[in-house]
């Protein structure tokens, strides 16, 4: 029986990491792990799918009551992921996609969890340029020229850190991106750590 992969998928806002997190899901590949926030939905989001979307009260009394795995605030909102959405699938085989931001990833990568830290597979998603990543964050049509701004701030920001990670990848069309990710959640599928002795294998 093989343990199952934490896949950690970070970059910034308009790299595409959400939609590849997605897509992992919806081809079953990986459980995708939904994380808490105490941001409002977008339109088109839904509550359990995209988010679970906490009130802000809630989401402290989570935090006190140490039911995540990791926290940050990001664009003056919470955001977590509690261990619900982790712990059991990893142990049962199931491997995990998460799409969190630097901060949390870095709490994830310090977890002293010997199941996690066996588990963890980073990936950061680069933006091919800044103008591309502008062009992106506006073409949504849904945050206003101040928000793009801070978005554009923060992901220069975030983009310091991609040394950080054991993977990275420029971002290019949208099949590309996922036919490399996927063939990285292939090959550490194929680590030889994750693969439990078995009574029917020989030793």
């Amino acid at each position: 029986m093989r343990s199952g992969i934490l896949f950690v998928v970070s970059g910034p806002s308009g790299s595409g990491k959400t939609t590849l997190c997605h897509r992992l899901a919806d081809e079953g590949e990986a459980a995708y792990s939904v994380s808490c926030t105490t941001r409002p939905p977008r339109p088109g989001e839904q509550d359990g799918r995209d988010y679970h979307f906490l009130a802000p009260a809630d989401f402290q009394s989570r935090v006190a009551a140490g039911h995540f795995l990791e926290h940050a605030i990001v664009h003056d909102n919470h955001y977590g992921t509690l261990k619900s959405e982790v712990i059991g699938r990893i142990r049962s085989g199931t491997d995990v996609v998460m799409d969190i931001d630097v901060q949390g990833a870095a709490q994830i990568r310090r977890c002293d969890d010997p199941e996690i830290q066996r588990a963890l597979v980073d990936l950061f998603v680069m933006p091919p340029s800044a103008e591309e990543l502008h062009a992106r964050l506006a073409g949504r049509a849904t945050d206003s020229e101040q928000v793009i701004a801070l978005r554009m701030r923060n992901a220069l920001e975030e983009m310091n850190h991609w040394t950080d990670y054991s993977f990275r990848i420029i971002s290019a069309t949208r099949e590309e991106d996922y036919n490399r990710v996927k063939t990285l959640l292939t090959a550490e599928r194929l680590r030889v750590s994750r693969w439990l002795p078995s009574a029917s294998c020989p030793p």
